[in-house]
């Protein structure tokens, strides 16, 4: 056998340096395929994450502005006042260019640190990506001319085009799967030289096939057997095969109460912290719109009281017709996290939920209008994120 040889290509670091610190004005991750989609969006369309400072805080996984270079001024995430500010970016990472130049295992860590926003504001470059919030009249204005709490919304990119960078990553994203076959991911970085000093930049760092579960690709509808599955649904959020669920925490639709919508949020954070506090994932089964603002319209709920939930299906109500939420309104949780989102219309025949099996079965606990149910093999999840449809099998199904 030939003896193994490794390549290593060293590449020239986009940014700029600010005092002791080296970092390039904004940075993330492209992908031309997105199993989070909301409409008009569809999955072919891709999403980009992009975050202040390395990209490092994008791949690490965290916060960041999460949009489709097709329609870049809708971003779900910051919907509200306070869903930007539980959701926004707090902080950005950087080169120290003072660090030590001992190398070792410990070098990454030593030279790449994490700074606060007002780090970035010094430097000049926050007022790029940056808005301000005012809590005395609960506004977000893009820009940092007012007074307020620094966030980072990319408004004056993406609002006012201080940078197109939503034409640019869309091309490159198609070349790239023209080009490779498959849909891509890209990593990149951006400057805009203060007062057009400099031509602004755009580095693209890396190109690489994307990687898709083709587990999924055997969801077949052909092979549906509906007397198996819990649920089915031809609105679905997500990709791939959850085969870990055993507890499902059920609104029961015989008993919902639209007037006592705050009760039923309550009944279901007391399961949730009680299966989080257990370390047990759970489905999630309930009418209506999760997270709405309107208790008339579905449970108003926020995303830390179902934390635990690994896979949420959004039935429709017995006697009225809503439209859904596909999980807008903690958009920026389910996607981080993975969770599958199945929203299913029965009046508009896009898919089932067995209400009656789920009723059939004893509770492990059961409330005035949510019901804690366990079994002893797990469901299947399964979510074919191409076509869009999915299915929940019973137990042991």
């Amino acid at each position: 056998l030939e003896e193994e040889k490794m390549a290593v290509i060293v590449q020239k670091m986009v940014g700029r340096a600010h005092q002791d610190r080296f970092y390039p004005d904004f940075a993330g991750v492209a992908k031309s395929y997105n199993f989070y989609p909301l409409p008009p969006q569809t999955p072919s369309d891709g999403i980009v994450s992009v975050a202040l400072g390395l990209g490092k805080w994008v791949v690490d996984g965290g916060n960041s502005v999460r949009f489709c270079s097709k329609y870049p001024t809708d971003l779900i995430q910051f919907y509200s006042a306070e869903e930007t500010l539980n959701t926004t970016q707090r902080g950005f990472f950087a080169l120290q260019l003072q660090a030590s130049s001992d190398f070792g295992i410990e070098t990454h860590d030593m030279m790449v640190k994490q700074f606060d926003l007002d780090v970035a504001e010094q430097d000049g470059t926050l007022h790029i990506v940056g808005s301000t919030y005012s809590p005395e009249d609960d506004v977000i204005n893009d820009g940092l001319s007012r007074k307020g709490i620094r966030l980072v919304t990319f408004g004056p990119v993406l609002h006012h085009r201080l940078f197109p960078l939503s034409q640019i990553v869309e091309l490159l994203t198609d070349m790239g799967t023209w080009g490779m076959g498959t849909p891509v991911e890209i990593e990149f970085a951006v400057n805009i030289s203060p007062d057009g000093e400099k031509a602004k930049e755009f580095g693209m760092l890396q190109m690489r096939p994307l990687v898709l579960s083709r587990e999924a690709e055997e969801l077949n509808i052909e092979d549906l057997e509906p007397q198996k599955c819990i649920c089915y649904s031809q609105q679905v959020l997500g990709n791939g095969v959850i085969r870990d669920i055993y507890d499902i925490v059920v609104v029961d639709v015989h008993k919902f109460d639209r007037a006592k919508s705050l009760d039923v949020a309550n009944e279901v954070m007391h399961f949730n912290e009680q299966l989080l506090s257990e370390n047990r994932p759970y489905l999630l089964v309930g009418v209506g719109r999760w997270g709405t603002l309107d208790p008339w319209l579905g449970i108003p709920i926020r995303w830390d009281q179902i934390s635990g939930a690994r896979a949420i299906v959004e039935g429709a109500f017995r006697d009225m017709d809503v439209a859904p939420s596909q999980g807008s309104h903690f958009f920026q949780n389910i996607t981080s996290f993975r969770v599958g989102y199945f929203t299913v219309n029965s009046m508009n025949h896009q898919g089932f939920i067995d209400w009656d099996w789920l009723s059939a079965q004893e509770p492990v606990e059961e409330l005035a209008f949510t019901r804690h149910l366990r079994f002893d093999n797990p469901m299947t999840v399964k979510i074919n994120g191409h076509q869009n449809i999915g299915i929940i099998s019973k137990p042991g199904k």
